[in-house]
């Protein structure tokens, strides 16, 4: 049975989850504002990559018996210097989910929670390719010019990025 504290942990992830679709949409409209549509594409399917780990942890909660309850949520970065900066940013942001992550995953060992644990790992794996395909991309960005073929390439490519959500 998952204990208050770890009940209330999964919760805040949820929200944090939810918090995490806004940051993303946010950077979208930055990299819109830029005229950068394949940019923006890219952040708004992790919008909504966000938004389904959100309802992935609320169908957990509920199908414990446990209430989910939503929270308000801060007001997200708007502004950005350059497209490596929103992406700089972004991968800062999964680098705190993976610490909140494994904080849950810390609470879910110290209880002895094995669903929990189980349930978990799905979002360990995640996090893995999440910093790493942020840190990927930073390296390339990294390496070529705003106004060079590359980066208008890169532009095009991320314009055919789409989400698919898998079963809950």
């Amino acid at each position: 049975m998952i204990n208050e504290t770890l009940s209330k942990a999964l919760n805040d992830q949820l929200n944090y989850e939810l918090y995490s679709s806004h940051v993303y949409l946010a950077i979208a409209a930055y990299c819109s504002g830029e005229s950068l549509d394949g940019f923006a594409n890219f952040f708004t399917v992790q919008a909504e990559e966000e938004k389904f780990h959100a309802m992935k942890i609320y169908k957990y909660l509920n199908d414990r018996g446990i209430r989910v309850t939503l929270s308000g949520m801060d007001t997200p970065n708007n502004e950005y210097s350059s497209v490596l900066d929103a992406y700089e940013h972004a991968y800062e942001h999964e680098q705190e989910v993976t610490r909140r992550i494994y904080h849950l995953s810390d609470l879910a060992l110290n209880d002895r929670e094995h669903a929990t644990i189980q349930f978990l790992k799905w979002f360990i794996d995640e996090q893995v390719e999440e910093e790493s395909m942020f840190d990927t991309i930073i390296n390339k960005l990294k390496r070529i010019d705003k106004d060079s073929n590359a980066f208008f390439m890169m532009d095009a490519e991320f314009a055919a990025r789409t989400f698919t959500p898998p079963a809950l």
